[in-house]
């Protein structure tokens, strides 16, 4: 099985009400299972460099925890690969998401770079863009929340 086929059972995961799934072929064996949609934020080490400005994560870490967001009916919109987070599409772009933005279904909501390849990445929900967790320009892991949606 190839990485794309892999990448397409992961998505058709994703939308369904799969808890999990395991093929099996000739070149091996692969089990697919979806986490419960509990919403964590976590952090994970990253590397600064010298022109990277260090103060400025930890401000932006302190209203995560303050802003009062009921969770009962969010819905996470969450990182499908490791890579770095951008919120336009170039420098001189607007914004493609923020807060109070409405989204459907298919619409790009950020950039993740991974490998020097640009991929758009899609909301599955249609509703409103709640808040952003991760900051322009961020290294992001798999499954790591990016936004929450409050559905429509």
């Amino acid at each position: 099985m190839d990485l794309k086929q892999i990448h397409d059972l992961i998505k058709v995961v994703n939308k369904s009400n799969i808890g999990e799934i395991s093929i099996e072929d000739k070149d091996g064996k692969v089990t697919i299972k979806q986490k419960e949609d509990k919403i964590t934020v976590s952090s994970a080490p990253t590397q600064v460099y010298a022109a990277a400005p260090v103060a400025a994560p930890v401000a932006a870490a302190a209203p995560v925890a303050a802003a009062p967001v009921v969770a009962d009916n969010l819905i996470t919109i969450k990182s499908p690969m490791i890579g770095t987070f951008y919120r336009r599409a170039s420098p001189e772009k607007p914004l493609m998401a923020e807060e109070g933005t409405e989204v459907n279904v298919g619409k790009v909501v950020c950039i993740i770079e991974a490998m020097k390849l640009f991929n758009e990445i899609e909301s599955e929900v249609k509703g409103t863009i709640v808040k952003v967790l991760v900051e322009d320009a961020s290294p992001v892991e798999y499954d790591q929340p990016l936004f929450l949606v409050q559905p429509a």
